[in-house]
């Protein structure tokens, strides 16, 4: 009996390290082959258009662009599991100096934002789902299109411009006031945790200050998402059988809501929670554009312009492995949330 059971762990865990190598692999194939097919020279990224042709042709060596594409990408993939995702063109540093760098920036308005898309539209979505065809179910649905239909960009301008600039309830562009800059040594990189370490405390408000607004409005869009899938499998469950027999046997309703039917929609749930956060963390560029937040997708942004596909090709494979370790979070939270998988 324990032998079997010992046999078959070792089984699920050598799948699960198969499935992960494959899984990264493939997403680094996809990623390389797409940026050589790119009409972009990465020797003239290097180089500059005014370099000679012998510069050129030593450059274009140096490189290893002679090599056929699929030995090619053996040697960058050699180098990026070593932990060298080669030079950016546009910093003149390491690309993994700059995406340390530029990372925790996203991280922590990312997961700012998430929080306030989870901790508002999982209860309004269940207040929806309870309450559906009435007021709240209806005010709900409009606040969720809402923040389907309005471009992030507009809903970001209009917000500087009422509470930063006419208001003055929030601070403007940036992470911090230039004031503040530099004052705090960076251990993890996300500001407000650092600046708490370092007692910090005139920082961590001014940076809290700057973080909220495009927190709120990226939390917003994720809000209206959750809110949304949260009423349809609130709607769902409540249909069931054992709720009306939850009902038959004198249990309250907000007592079936929440301890019958919600605990159903825990594993779908954690889906939706995980997608909206991975798509926070690749597609906070608008966003960072407008706030002039110094993060990942600012800084993939600028290396596309500037041809830097070196940057272009780490920050991907970076997003990549963030969403396949989401995934696998998520994979370990189903087990959590619902016994029956375990």
């Amino acid at each position: 009996m324990g032998a079997g059971v010992a046999v078959r762990m070792i089984r699920q865990l050598v799948s699960f390290v198969v499935t992960l190598a494959m899984t990264f692999i493939g997403l680094t194939a996809v990623t390389f082959f797409i940026s050589r097919m790119t009409k972009i020279d990465p020797v003239l990224a290097v180089v500059g258009d005014k370099a000679s042709q012998e510069v050129y042709h030593q450059t274009y060596l140096a490189l290893g662009l002679d090599k056929p594409l699929i030995v090619q990408f053996a040697i960058y993939l050699k180098r990026l599991l070593s932990g060298d995702f080669g030079v950016s063109v546009l910093t003149s540093r390491p690309v993994l100096t700059d995406l340390l760098h530029v990372f925790p920036a996203t991280f922590e308005l990312s997961t700012v934002a998430i929080i306030i898309g989870v901790l508002f539209g999982v209860p309004v979505g269940v207040l929806a789902g309870a309450r559906k065809g009435r007021w709240a179910d209806q005010v709900v649905r409009v606040v969720s299109l809402f923040g389907y239909s309005v471009p992030v960009f507009w809903l970001g301008l209009v917000g500087l411009f009422v509470f930063y600039g006419k208001l003055s309830w929030v601070s403007g562009t940036g992470r911090l006031d230039v004031f503040y800059e530099d004052i705090v040594t960076p251990i993890t990189g996300v500001i407000l945790i650092d600046s708490i370490i370092a007692g910090e405390w005139d920082i961590f408000w001014n940076a809290l200050s700057h973080l909220i607004l495009p927190a709120s409005i990226l939390g917003y869009f994720s809000l209206a998402y959750i809110a949304r899938m949260t009423r349809s499998f609130m709607i769902e469950q409540l249909s069931q059988e054992y709720v009306t027999a939850a009902r038959v046997k004198g249990r309250s309703f907000w007592g079936v809501v929440w301890l019958h039917a919600f605990p159903n929609v825990l594993v779908p749930l954690i889906t939706v929670v995980a997608l909206s956060y991975i798509s926070l963390l690749e597609g906070a560029v608008l966003t960072e554009t407008v706030f002039a937040w110094p993060g990942l997708g600012q800084y993939i942004t600028h290396a596309l312009f500037n041809s830097d596909m070196n940057a272009v090709l780490g920050g991907t494979v970076l997003i990549g492995a963030v969403f396949i370790g989401i995934n696998l979070l998520s994979d370990l939270l189903y087990k959590l949330a619902d016994p029956r998988l375990r």
